[in-house]
């Protein structure tokens, strides 16, 4: 009798200890999102495959433990698995592992539009975000239950992504953006103030200023917004957490439950 008691104990502690996540496709065409837990951080890892197909206007919800780390979801498009499953499976986003990621190495390819969770960081504190650090390929907005911050890039920045930043489908349309970083606009990507890498690698020698496109596009007569401009709750390159408005925060004993919409 006392393990049955203790056995329920447990499963209502499970119970109270994981959050609903809610990934909704308001895009009109398909989406295969992916879900990536770094392991070499933290072991806990959400009840839902690590991909699959996302029709328009569909949405899916599981169960993620309130100490989930170092995780990422994000959209991947234009996607056939049906030959040579794998990262090159899709235009924009594609993964080791084919239509569900690898769980050790199917960290996504760039350029991809990403959003970035550690739950109960520091045992206190849910810390969450929407990167563009590996560039962009679909809109995304992370809303939550509990009325904290919400880090979104709701922009597309696909019709006047530059040129030099651009991936083209195999129509010749853009389906994503690379960040400076990812595009290797410096030709050195180990020694590299658009990655903030070898001689820029601290925030005093990585300003937003030496950073690519972080604020505009200048391929224009008229600069247009660009990355941190056009979606300014974003984390728009490495060190952007000095901006005030790229890594958000949540109280974690208010247990929110969250919600990514791609477009």
């Amino acid at each position: 009798m006392k393990g049955s008691v203790a056995f329920a104990s447990l499963v209502a502690a499970s119970v109270v200890s994981a959050r609903t996540f809610t990934v909704t496709n308001s895009c009109g065409y398909t989406i295969w999102p992916a879900i990536f837990t770094d392991l070499n951080v933290g072991s806990a890892i959400p009840d839902q495959p690590t991909g699959w197909e996302a029709p328009a206007g569909s949405s899916v919800s599981f169960s993620v433990p309130d100490n989930w780390t170092a995780g990422r979801i994000w959209p991947r498009t234009q996607c056939d698995f049906s030959s040579n499953p794998g990262p090159n499976s899709c235009v924009t986003g594609g993964c080791n592992g084919g239509l569900e990621c690898d769980p050790h190495t199917g960290t996504g390819v760039p350029p991809a539009t990403v959003a970035e969770f550690t739950l109960s960081g520091g045992g206190t504190t849910d810390n969450y975000d929407v990167s563009l650090v590996d560039g962009f390929n679909v809109p995304i907005t992370v809303t939550n239950t509990v009325g904290c911050d919400i880090p979104s890039c709701p922009t597309d920045l696909n019709p006047t992504c530059p040129s030099e930043l651009s991936v083209a489908d195999p129509s010749g349309k853009i389906a994503g953006c690379y960040s400076s970083c990812k595009a290797n606009l410096d030709g050195n990507p180990a020694n590299s103030p658009n990655c903030c890498s070898g001689d820029f690698d601290v925030p005093a020698t990585c300003p937003s200023s030496g950073v690519a496109f972080y604020d505009a596009s200048s391929r224009f007569i008229s600069p247009i917004p660009f990355f941190k401009k056009a979606c300014p709750n974003s984390y728009a390159y490495p060190y952007d957490e000095s901006s005030g408005t790229a890594l958000w925060y949540c109280d974690s004993s208010k247990n929110a439950d969250f919600t990514i919409t791609f477009c």
